[in-house]
């Protein structure tokens, strides 16, 4: 990756962060020390950084230059190879928010029996199937397991398939559990889609049911990360 690759991904990942309201432009000014003007014209494509200016920014969004490269291939899922199949366990916030799993996002590698996912069916769109890397687990909050007790315990390792966020159930005989984004938070429940309202139930009927709103011109698949595929509870 040349100078002004790596000026490209690090401009785009910077408006990824500001999409998700993670970061704004006086921000990014105030940790980097560059006026307002400075930085909204790197964004647009207006100016260039310096290669210290860019190192600022870098250190200033705890980034490293790895983080932009492409995915490596071996941080994908493989089916059909070796005795066993990695998937990445990563921060709630990669799970919802990152197409691309970066390798610093990565906590560890959650290694499962080969060919334990190969009966799992995608349903999503084309676009989300191509742009955004299938599994990765997280670990269950604290919330969710007292929602989903027992199917869910406290510190279980939940695994997502992000290529099925679709309300129709992958098992006709029974309700798919879903990572849904609810705020910026991810949360794990049953979903229903009800009165232009994605209705998350728990299992637990002494937690709360909670209601989203779907905006005009939006779908209920924009909030859902994916379904839990797995579920590893470790107590």
């Amino acid at each position: 990756m040349n100078f002004t690759q790596l000026h490209e991904r690090l401009r785009v990942e910077l408006l990824r962060r500001i999409q998700r309201g993670t970061l704004s432009v006086s921000l990014l000014a105030r940790q980097t020390g560059f006026g307002t003007s400075h930085v909204s014209g790197f964004l647009h494509k207006r100016k260039q950084l310096s290669l210290a200016a860019l190192d600022r920014v870098l250190s200033a969004q705890h980034l490293v230059v790895s983080d932009l490269l492409p995915a490596a291939p071996g941080m994908r899922l493989r089916l059909h190879e070796g005795e066993s199949t990695a998937v990445p366990v990563v921060s709630h916030g990669t799970a919802l928010f990152e197409p691309k799993i970066r390798p610093s996002a990565v906590q560890w590698m959650l290694h499962l029996p080969s060919g334990i996912m190969q009966e799992f069916r995608a349903r999503t769109t084309a676009a989300r199937r191509t742009t955004w890397e299938r599994y990765l687990a997280v670990e269950s909050s604290s919330t969710d397991a007292e929602a989903m007790h027992p199917i869910i315990m406290p510190g279980a390792l939940v695994v997502i398939d992000r290529h099925y966020n679709s309300l129709v159930r992958h098992d006709s005989d029974r309700a798919s559990l879903y990572a849904v984004r609810d705020g910026g938070h991810l949360t794990l429940r049953y979903c229903d889609f009800l009165s232009s309202r994605l209705v998350l139930r728990p299992l637990n009927n002494s937690c709360a049911v909670t209601l989203l709103e779907i905006g005009p011109g939006s779908s209920p698949g924009e909030l859902i990360a994916g379904r839990i595929a797995l579920i590893i509870n470790l107590t």
